[in-house]
């Protein structure tokens, strides 16, 4: 039985992944072009002072990532199997919304990466040495791993959820353990594609072609591909268990645009009155209890605020 579910749950997957493809390829266009500007700035900072080094062009990241919201606010939608996804709106918003926090998440991914890579790599070349080398390895590894996992959350959970930085990250480090099963799966289907990239390179005899080849994988596919497969394996249990299972209105969901608003955030009059209309039609049970999220302006929030914000805008409006 279960492994009817699991390969029923694939073949979802597949089918997703081939109707949305035209989705995926327009979303890698549009983020290839901050990508490419990225790799380019920093390729010209090696050039300029003589230096050689994966490092340096790994800082690419760093820039690049808050671009990157994007791609993964649109793998998001596909893979929550939302109808209506428009690409640029959302690709855009999505930038728009999380610039900051991404860029955060790129200084500190890149910060992280170093650290593994530099760590795993001095105690490689330390192993005939001592056997103490063989303890530090396997511990750079396992934090390597969780480093990972850890960020197989913090994207899509920054542009789904409205909650705070600390517990974006004490949320995603918890679910590189809780979850296992589906970083698993992650994992299983990054190592898949990077198979399927290594086979194509491979095939290409000329340094040319390899350049080349890598080009267009970069430019069409790779970023929004990966971005799909980390959120296919771990985007709905990670949506589940923040949102404490049925408390999403699924009405909500429907009648509000995918867009994600701060409730304090600076919006210009227009936008404003837009949402306190839509905060004075909406539903909320306040006298349910607990205190579920609710799917409203793009975003997650807490029933308290929300009623919070639907009493504001009732005054504001007397």
């Amino acid at each position: 039985m279960a492994a009817e579910k699991t390969s029923v749950a694939l073949a979802n997957t597949i089918g997703t992944l081939f109707k949305n493809l035209p989705k995926l390829l327009l979303v890698n266009l549009l983020f290839s072009l901050p990508l490419a500007a990225s790799i380019a700035a920093f390729w010209a900072v090696e050039q300029i002072f003589g230096i050689s080094s994966v490092f340096i062009i790994l800082l690419s990241v760093i820039p690049a990532f808050p671009f990157y919201a994007g791609v993964v606010q649109v793998t998001a939608h596909i893979v929550r199997g939302d109808e209506e996804i428009s690409v640029v709106s959302d690709y855009f918003s999505g930038i728009k919304d999380n610039f900051l926090g991404f860029l955060i998440h790129g200084i500190i991914f890149y910060a992280a990466a170093v650290i593994c890579c530099f760590s795993v790599s001095l105690y490689i070349n330390n192993l005939s040495k001592s056997w103490i080398f063989y303890i530090f390895l396997g511990v750079s590894v396992i934090i390597a791993l969780v480093f990972l996992f850890a960020f197989f959350y913090i994207p899509p959970m920054t542009v789904t959820f409205n909650i705070s930085m600390k517990n974006i990250y004490k949320n995603s480090f918890l679910m590189s353990f809780g979850e296992l099963k589906h970083n698993i799966i992650a994992v299983f289907g990054l190592a898949v594609v990077a198979a399927v990239c290594a086979t194509i390179l491979m095939c290409c005899t000329a340094r040319t072609a390899v350049i080349i080849a890598t080009a267009v994988l970069l430019l069409f596919i790779l970023p929004s591909l990966v971005s799909f497969v980390i959120n296919a394996s771990v985007y709905k249990p990670m949506y589940n268990i923040i949102v404490d299972g049925d408390s999403v209105s699924k009405s909500i969901d429907k009648k509000i645009e995918n867009r994600k608003t701060a409730p304090n955030q600076n919006i210009d009059e227009a936008a404003a009155k837009q949402i306190s209309d839509e905060l004075k039609k909406l539903e909320i049970d306040e006298n349910a209890d607990g205190d579920e999220y609710i799917f409203f302006n793009g975003k997650m929030i807490k029933r308290s605020v929300l009623i919070k914000m639907k009493r504001d805008a009732e005054k504001e409006s007397e």
